[in-house]
């Protein structure tokens, strides 16, 4: 019995205290990374243009719109205090008109950048203060949920440590674009459905221990933390639409560790018990959790008559039953735009990547670029925000992946799957757009990836120390190993700082910096 528990369930590391204290002390490091000078540049950055005012706008109404009217406008004029007039859109209609803009994506990752401006004001800090939250967090998550995979603090630790100083992720947490909270969302689902596992493998032995065995097996319960990953991985969909690639991926893999629990207990029809026990209250958590979750983010455009296509005039004339039908037809009809414009988005631009180039880090997006006159001790400064991985974590990242798929050929771990799959769901997408519509797209896109690269290498490198009762000098030779990259991996991320968070240096120290030549 005992065996058959262990194989199943392996019991997590003893020291309850390091297994939360280790993990919030690598995320506070990430903390004092993505806070620390979080208002430089004091300026709009690349994409912020669109989501600071739209954020703004939820805020303030509901609704994504632009402002109207003359510069008494009271919202002007809270642009105007916070001294912020640049990135605030006027249109120029009758005052009567409520000036809706049409947006690309769904809003809640807006609600949360607004939440950061609510509280702190119109102020770069302001509006960078939710993605630096949320990337801190998502620290924390990964060290935990390594842990978790690998049942050892050390390595979870690890994982948090290289999040903390990757450059794409500290970029995206200290900009107020939507991918960090796209990120953020898909990595606490998949964090939720690995304690779903643990939790139904718990069950399942349990009752092995305890009942005669049959075909199927036994139905587990509403599994909590599976709901929780339908949750948020429809809040991911709510960020961006590509959030769905990673709940479809993370639904199938979650039904296929629940037959492989059935399997491993000795049931004989473990897919037909997974179909007939637990796939009923999978599609309550990862079909319709996952839609109250984006239907409830745009409940201020249904609550509100200002935002785009709504017909709010035409849905209150005939009584509630037909607000409801014309709300949600409208509703959908603007989904059916949405679409149309991500299906044609097609303008060049010149910082655009390929997917295939992303895990290679060819052509990196300058979100923020000046040349100051003084302040490096020069007559030739130069300040960026680029945003770009640091290079030793993600091509060290390629070399665990590529060791994942040979792992998971020889072994068939689940968590070796668990990385490739989740991988290739922020991945292979985006080829057929690249082939299919010749999408304009960019390296920042890569970032829902980069958690999972990072799990790659902690599987890794936990391959390479080898198993607690391996021999001393193996695990020796395997931790110093794994320790040099680690060290290697912070040398690398030092040297690229002053380019990721828009510190002015002298020009030639900039230029030493620019790995390739795409990168300038």
């Amino acid at each position: 019995m005992g065996s058959t528990r262990n194989r199943l369930l392996p019991p997590m590391p003893g020291n309850v205290l390091w297994g939360w204290l280790g993990p919030l002390l690598v995320a506070g490091f990430g903390a004092i990374l993505r806070f620390s000078g979080l208002g430089r540049p004091h300026a709009v950055v690349f994409d912020e243009t669109f989501y600071v005012k739209d954020a703004f706008a939820l805020i303030t109404y509901g609704v994504e719109r632009a402002s109207h009217g003359k510069v008494e406008d009271p919202v002007a004029d809270r642009m105007l205090v916070a001294g912020n007039t640049d990135i605030w859109v006027r249109c120029t209609p009758p005052e009567a008109d409520p000036c809706p803009l049409y947006v690309a994506h769904p809003p809640l990752g807006k609600w949360m950048i607004g939440v950061g401006e609510q509280v702190f004001g119109m102020t770069p800090f302001g509006w960078r203060f939710a993605g630096a939250l949320v990337g801190v967090v998502s620290i924390l998550i990964l060290a935990r949920t390594a842990r978790r995979m690998t049942r050892s603090t050390m390595l979870g630790c690890l994982a948090g440590f290289l999040l903390a100083i990757e450059g794409l992720h500290l970029v995206l947490s200290r900009t107020a674009l939507l991918d960090i909270f796209l990120m953020f969302f898909v990595l606490a689902g998949f964090a939720c459905l690995v304690v779903d596992r643990d939790r139904a493998r718990g069950r399942l032995v349990d009752w092995y221990e305890t009942s005669p065995l049959s075909e199927h097996g036994p139905w587990l319960g509403l599994r909590p933390w599976r709901i929780a990953a339908g949750l948020c991985l429809g809040a991911a969909c709510a960020v961006k639409w590509s959030g769905i690639f990673f709940l479809v991926a993370f639904a199938v893999m979650s039904l296929v560790w629940d037959a492989g629990a059935r399997r491993a207990v000795g049931l004989r029809r473990p897919y037909g018990g997974m179909f007939g026990k637990d796939l009923p209250t999978a599609l309550t958590a990862m079909a319709a959790a996952p839609a109250i979750a984006y239907v409830a983010s745009w409940s201020g455009w249904f609550a509100s008559p200002l935002g785009w296509g709504r017909n709010w005039a035409q849905a209150t004339s005939q009584g509630p039953a037909y607000f409801v039908f014309d709300s949600v037809r409208s509703w959908l009809n603007y989904h059916f735009q949405v679409l149309g414009y991500h299906t044609d988005l097609a303008t060049p631009h010149g910082y655009q990547s390929e997917p295939w180039s992303w895990p290679l880090l060819l052509r990196p997006v300058a979100f923020f670029w000046e040349t100051p006159k003084s302040g490096c001790g020069t007559d030739s400064c130069a300040q960026e925000v680029l945003g770009v991985g640091t290079p030793v974590i993600w091509y060290g990242g390629l070399a665990a992946l590529i060791a994942m798929i040979a792992w998971y050929v020889a072994t068939r771990d689940w968590r070796a799957g668990a990385v490739l799959l989740s991988y290739a769901a922020g991945w292979l997408p985006w080829f057929y757009w690249a082939i299919a519509d010749n999408r304009t797209m960019y390296l920042f896109y890569a970032i829902p990836m980069v958690p999972f690269m990072i799990l790659a290498i902690v599987l890794a490198a936990g391959l390479v120390i080898g198993k607690a009762d391996a021999a001393p000098n193996r695990r020796a030779v395997g931790a110093a190993f794994a320790g040099a990259f680690m060290i290697l991996a912070l040398i690398n991320f030092a040297w690229l700082h002053p380019v990721l968070v828009a510190e002015i240096i002298p020009h030639g120290q900039w230029w030493t910096r620019m790995l390739f030549s795409r990168w300038a």
